[in-house]
C-alpha cells in the first residue's frame, strides 16, 4: 500500500509540475513599459493558474525577431503588436487562425478579416504632434497645424521623430504620408521635412518626452504618451495635423505551432473582452469595442473621424520595399542605437 501510495503521489506531483510548465506563456509585445503590470494583473485575476513571460521591445525589433524566428517560435502570443506587422506575420503564414470569445463585439475594421481571424485589433494608437509652447516661444517658433507646415524653413533641426524601422509610430506616419499624398508626393513630402529633423529615435514615445523636456521643441509622437505628459504638467500642446492622422492598430495574435494553446487561447479570450478593453480606455481614444471609451479631456472629441484611410494589407506588403527607401533617402540622422 505504501508503494502505491508513494506511485500515485509521484504521478500526482509529475502532472502538477506538467500542468505549471503548460501554463506559463511567453508573450512578446511592444506595449509601452507602463501599460505591462496593469494588463498582466488584470489577466492574472480571471487566469490565475496562467503566468506570463514578457519579452518586450519596440515594434520594428519585435518584428525583426520573430520573423527571424520562424523557423523555431518562441513566442506563444503576441499581445500588443501593430496590426501591421501581425499582417506580414499572417502573410508568412505564421499565426493561428483564432475567434476569441466574444469576437463578434468587435468592430469589424479592427480585427483580420479571414474567419477565424488570424489577430484581433485592441486599440488605436495615432499621430500626434507635441509642440513644447514654452522653448517654442523662446525660439520664435510659430504652432503649426499641419503636416505640410513642419516642412517650413523655420523649423529647421527643430523636430524629432520616429525611425520607422524601429518603431510602429515611424512606420504609421510614413505609411500614411504613402497613402494620404500617393508615392511620388509623399517621397516628396517626407524629402522636404527631412531638411528639418534633428534626429530620428529609436522610439514612438521618446520624442514626445524629448518635446516636453525641451530638448526639441517639436517631437512627432503618438496620443498616448502626450495626453499622459500633458495630464502630468509638461507644457506640451497636442497638435492633431489638418490633412489627417496616420495610425495603427495594436492587436493580439497566437503563433502557430504554439505547445500551449490552449493557455493561449485564454490569453486572447481576455485580449478581446470588455474587461480588458477597460484597461486599454485607460490609455487609448479609441477601443476595438466600442462603446467602452471615456472621453479624454486632451483628445479631441472627433478624433476617431481624423485618422486616413488605412488599406493594412497593402502597408504589410510594402513594409520591405517602403523601409528600404526610407533608409536609402534619410538613414543619415538615425540616432544611434542604444
Amino acid at each position: 500500500m505504501q508503494l502505491k501510495s508513494l506511485f500515485a503521489a509521484t504521478a500526482v506531483a509529475l502532472v502538477s509540475l506538467s500542468a505549471t510548465a503548460a501554463s506559463t506563456l511567453t508573450v512578446y509585445t511592444a506595449l509601452e513599459a507602463d501599460q505591462i503590470k496593469p494588463y498582466e494583473e488584470a489577466f492574472a485575476k480571471a487566469n490565475p493558474d496562467i503566468k506570463i513571460r514578457w519579452v518586450r521591445e519596440s515594434t520594428g525589433v519585435i518584428t525583426a525577431k520573430l520573423l527571424s524566428e520562424k523557423n523555431n517560435p518562441q513566442a506563444d502570443v503576441v499581445w500588443g503588436l501593430a496590426a501591421t506587422s501581425l499582417q506580414v506575420l499572417a502573410n508568412q503564414n505564421m499565426l493561428q487562425p483564432y475567434a476569441p470569445k466574444g469576437l463578434g463585439q468587435i468592430t469589424p475594421h479592427f480585427r483580420d478579416s479571414a474567419n477565424p481571424p488570424k489577430w484581433v485589433g485592441m486599440d488605436v494608437w495615432a499621430a500626434t504632434v507635441c509642440f513644447n509652447t514654452v522653448e517654442a516661444a523662446k525660439k520664435g517658433l510659430p504652432k503649426p497645424t499641419s503636416w505640410e507646415d513642419l516642412t517650413k524653413p523655420i523649423y529647421k533641426g527643430q523636430i524629432v521623430m520616429p525611425h520607422p524601422a524601429s518603431s510602429g509610430t515611424g512606420f504609421l506616419d510614413v505609411s500614411a504620408w504613402l497613402q494620404m499624398f500617393g508615392e511620388k508626393k509623399g517621397w516628396d513630402y517626407m524629402d522636404r521635412l527631412h531638411g528639418n529633423i534633428a534626429q530620428y529615435l529609436h522610439s514612438g514615445s521618446k520624442p514626445c518626452t524629448m518635446a516636453a523636456s525641451g530638448e526639441y521643441p517639436i517631437g512627432i509622437s503618438f496620443e498616448y504618451r502626450g495626453a499622459q505628459l500633458k495630464e502630468k504638467g509638461a507644457p506640451i500642446d497636442l497638435i492633431f495635423p489638418k490633412e489627417g492622422l496616420g495610425w495603427d492598430l495594436e492587436a493580439t495574435a497566437i503563433m502557430k505551432g504554439t505547445k500551449n494553446l490552449d493557455a493561449a487561447k485564454k490569453l486572447a479570450d481576455f485580449a478581446a473582452s470588455r474587461e480588458a478593453m477597460e484597461q486599454y480606455d485607460k490609455n487609448y481614444a479609441v477601443l476595438a469595442m466600442p462603446g467602452v471609451a471615456k472621453q479624454n479631456p486632451f483628445i479631441p472629441a472627433d478624433y476617431s473621424k481624423r485618422l486616413v484611410k488605412n488599406n493594412f494589407s497593402w502597408a504589410a506588403q510594402e513594409r520591405d520595399s517602403i523601409l528600404k527607401e526610407w533608409s536609402k533617402r534619410y538613414e543619415s540622422k538615425a540616432a544611434p542605437k542604444s
